[in-house]
């Protein structure tokens, strides 16, 4: 049907005759002499239709006349140099003078035009017109290019691609599981998979030594632009190995792959920060190390000043006082001042304090009074304030303090224009254990129960529960998680030790976990893996903030496909069969 891809045309193809298929991306009629921009997933070639005395001539150019945007067409015609070079696109140096034009399929009047910036929800109703944007089109050869080099090296190094069941057991790891009936086992059901986790792990335990697998993931939780109800993952598990084993292996193949998909080079090696250390410097266990700024402890320094909230939370249990320095932030007025402690309240804080340095050296702080001269000219110094900067300051509970002073770190270092172009590469070690749950009143898992603890005492485990530190570890890239992983338990004691500080009793774990229990009990080795996010990388690379321009039909942030509009309702009939009944949602007055 074709000779050629429309992007494709080039100076090397002057003087011959191609034949193209492709939708008109902009079509104009000129009076007798037309232009149409024909476009394919390689790109757009200007197509000419001009006056000459070639038999059928005036049918190419009455047809031509005819053509409207993403009309589907056929194109035949002689290529030739561009009088007016168009710089902008590949095909720019050259155009092709028709000498047939066939409307393979008309296109009715279009619910909207790209130029237009639809929004997302038209654009995700009509995805196929979305995806045939050059953009959109681009996004998704980048997501391709980057399954297709993992594949490549992983299959290079001897890990085997094996596929693990999409219908397995409901197990409680982190997030809601999607439910499906079984209609030959009434009353009961299977549960998409959120992970491979303990099928990868068994695998292990069956000798496979090296596995992985491009892995489809459910998971049934609220949506946001990095997240969504079914996702992809590398998944990668290896025996007989540690922690540096698998980083060090997983280094190089990240940074082959962003070598060869986007013509990237990564740190080597990459660096490595334990969570506790992120946490204090950065607020964050996934900092971007583009930007500068970092938080400063100061609760030695005002826990004997007379502001009341400082030194109480100095002097108390499991409180921060910290401070964030941003050089040139005098020039904030007070809406902007508001608008930092308006963003640091969506993370939990009460307030943000501050003290405005202008470059005469002039103070404007709402808490300044209550320093002595000296304290307050320690304070400054210690986070080394100078004319024309800004210091913000957050206190309370650790956590929710390293939360809203690290999204004002982020904030700060986009607004002023700190965050530096390129790629940092980080790994973050040493995560706790666990974290304790007030409202269910018992310890969760920080990564998941199947996490090795860094102690191999069960004894030594259960006495310093609240202080554990596990032997998980995430990469983050330019402040993105885009893999985590483990070691893993692979001793039976060890695992129901873990399940019974996390609350889970000896009955209860049998019946959840009865077949992964059982299966450590024979030799199993040591082993320990990570999993990458597919959707989040590419996008990553594709350079977009949404895992939705990756993704080729995604839900929308309500959990629907507004294309196929699901979910929809079941007919009786079927409910029936799997012996499932609807109860109505009960209304909220």
């Amino acid at each position: 049907m074709r000779t050629h891809l429309c992007g494709l045309i080039d100076e090397s193809l002057i003087g011959q005759t191609v034949t193209l298929c492709g939708w008109a991306d902009v079509a104009r009629d000129l009076g007798g002499l037309c232009f149409i921009d024909l476009r394919d997933h390689e790109g757009i070639v200007q197509v000419v239709a001009e006056p000459s005395d070639a038999a059928g001539n005036a049918e190419v150019i009455a047809t031509a006349a005819d053509v409207g945007y993403e009309d589907c067409l056929r194109v035949t015609g002689t290529v030739r140099r561009r009088e007016s070079v168009n710089p902008k696109i590949r095909t720019g140096q050259v155009e092709v003078v028709a000498t047939a034009i066939e409307v393979l399929n008309k296109a009715e009047p279009l619910p909207f035009h790209h130029h237009e910036n639809p929004g997302e929800d038209i654009r995700l109703k009509y995805r196929y017109l979305d995806l045939r944007h050059p953009e959109m089109q681009r996004r998704m050869r980048v997501r391709t290019k980057l399954v297709s080099a993992l594949r490549r090296w992983l299959d290079a190094r001897d890990f085997q691609d094996i596929e693990t069941p999409i219908l397995t057991k409901a197990t409680p790891e982190g997030a809601r599981d999607f439910l499906v009936p079984a209609r030959q086992h009434p009353g009961e059901f299977y549960a998409l998979p959120q992970s491979p986790q303990l099928f990868k792990q068994i695998l292990m335990m069956a000798g496979f030594d090296r596995y992985y697998q491009i892995a489809r993931c459910f998971r049934d939780e609220a949506l946001r632009a990095d997240r969504q109800l079914e996702f992809t993952q590398l998944d990668m598990e290896f025996a007989w190995v540690d922690e540096a084993i698998v980083q060090d292996t997983v280094e190089a193949m990240v940074r082959d792959v962003f070598r060869e998909v986007a013509g990237v080079e990564l740190a080597d090696p990459f660096p490595r920060m334990p969570y506790a250390e992120a946490m204090r410097r950065f607020g964050s266990d996934k900092p971007d190390l583009r930007n500068p700024l970092e938080l400063v402890d100061v609760a030695e320094l005002v826990k004997d000043s007379g502001f009341k909230v400082f030194a109480d939370v100095a002097a108390g249990e499991g409180g921060r006082v910290c401070a964030l320095r941003i050089p040139g932030g005098a020039t904030l007025s007070r809406k902007q001042i508001d608008g930092y402690a308006a963003h640091a309240a969506k993370y939990g804080a009460k307030g943000l304090a501050y003290i405005k340095i202008g470059e005469d050296g002039a103070v404007s702080s709402p808490i300044q009074k209550f320093f002595e001269e000296a304290q307050f000219s320690a304070l400054l110094a210690h986070v080394g304030a100078g004319n024309g900067d800004m210091v913000f300051f957050g206190a309370g509970d650790y956590p929710t303090v390293s939360a809203f002073m690290g999204a004002v770190r982020l904030k700060a270092g986009e607004e002023f224009g700190l965050v530096e172009d390129g790629w940092k590469p980080l790994w973050v070690t040493d995560f706790p254990m666990f974290e304790w749950d007030d409202e269910a009143n018992r310890y969760v898992a920080l990564h998941h129960p199947f996490t090795a603890p860094a102690v191999d005492d069960e004894e030594a485990l259960r006495a310093n529960a609240a202080t554990a530190v596990s032997r998980g570890y995430d990469l983050v890239l330019n402040g993105n998680e885009i893999g985590g992983g483990s070691v893993r338990i692979h001793r039976p004691s060890m695992q129901k030790a873990v399940f019974a500080l996390l609350g889970i009793g000896a009955e209860e774990a049998q019946a959840k976990f009865g077949f992964l229990l059982d299966a450590l009990k024979y030799g199993a080795p040591p082993h320990a893996g990570i999993a990458f996010g597919i959707d989040r990388m590419a996008a990553l690379l594709a350079g977009t903030d949404s895992i939705r321009d990756v993704i080729a039909f995604p839900k929308t942030t309500g959990a629907q496909c507004l294309m196929t509009d699901a979910p929809s309702p079941i007919e009786e009939a079927q409910l029936v069969e799997l012996h499932v009944q609807v109860r109505p949602v009960a209304r909220e007055d």
